[in-house]
């Protein structure tokens, strides 16, 4: 039991609510557009959350590679992290890795086969974003572009992915309602990075906290959270009102602000993460409402 315990463990469960959330967002806009189909749900759902498992698997391996995570990185401290610990071979990440982006690669060749080409090329752009996040050549998260990515993978690209699936059409109102979760989602890792200022430059790679410094970190940390609540306030002047119950978050996005202000927590990118999934779900339900009350 231990053995599967180390690679759940390994996958970061927890991370795939946000992911969840992506699906969910888009499969709901579509689901107020039209007919809804849940067997295209649940392979694109599945499809996604391989695709992310699969991220976080060479992720780790790569950044024990390099360095990056040791024993003493702040994540480790605070959750479990199998491969720092050596509780899993390292090859055997990387395999695994493999495995489980062609699984999401698969199922995602039979949605192209029954929704269109896009999904190929929305899948394409995932499957390389996740491969080379940490992997050579490009390692793009070691050169300040890792926010940017994960913006616009939790964003826009998964949300009208999930909404092509079922319309086999794009939307602007998708991309629009995605804007202020991918940001939320993007925080995550800003609140990692400003967390992790130090180890990361003692490792000689460049995020984008370093490139702003701790303090203008925390400056866009506050500014993208705000445009978030703000963007929602527009949606609900343009979408449905019932986007608003989004507004219960704030006592947690206000105190997540105080402590990443004050004192930067080990967990800031859990409890980034907290406030992600509650104005997530909160988002999914609003748009369920809308298409269910109108």
């Amino acid at each position: 039991m231990g053995v599967y315990r180390n690679w759940f463990l390994a996958s970061r469960p927890w991370s795939f609510s946000m992911t969840a959330i992506s699906v969910g967002v888009g499969s709901a806009m579509a689901a107020i557009a039209g007919p809804f189909q849940w067997p295209l749900f649940l392979l694109a759902l599945a499809s996604a959350v391989l695709l992310h498992a699969a991220t976080n698997l060479i992720n780790d391996y790569y950044d024990v590679r390099h360095g990056v995570d040791t024993i003493e990185v702040a994540t480790a401290q605070y959750r479990p992290h199998p491969v720092v610990e050596g509780l899993i071979p390292a090859e055997q990440v990387r395999w695994v890795a493999y495995a489980l982006f062609a699984l999401a690669a698969l199922i995602g060749l039979y949605l192209t086969a029954v929704c269109g080409m896009v999904i190929f090329w929305i899948g394409l752009t995932g499957l390389l974003a996740g491969l080379t996040y940490t992997a050579p050549p490009l390692k793009y998260k070691y050169v300040a572009l890792g926010e940017l990515s994960v913006f616009l993978m939790w964003g826009p690209l998964m949300v009208e992915g999930a909404y092509y699936v079922q319309r086999q059409a794009l939307s602007a109102q998708a991309f629009w309602v995605s804007l202020p979760f991918g940001a939320l989602v993007a925080l995550v890792l800003l609140a990692n990075n400003i967390r992790d200022i130090d180890h990361d430059r003692s490792r000689h790679i460049h995020t984008l906290a370093i490139m702003l410094g701790r303090r203008r970190g925390q400056k866009a940390f506050l500014l993208l959270m705000g445009a978030a609540y703000v963007g929602i306030l527009a949606l609900a002047r343009t979408l449905t009102p019932w986007v608003l119950i989004i507004f219960f978050t704030l006592p947690l996005a206000i105190r997540l602000l105080r402590q990443m202000i004050d004192a930067v927590p080990n967990d800031a990118d859990a409890q980034t993460a907290k406030l992600d999934t509650a104005f997530g779900v909160l988002l999914v339900a609003s748009l369920v409402l809308e298409g269910l009350v109108g």
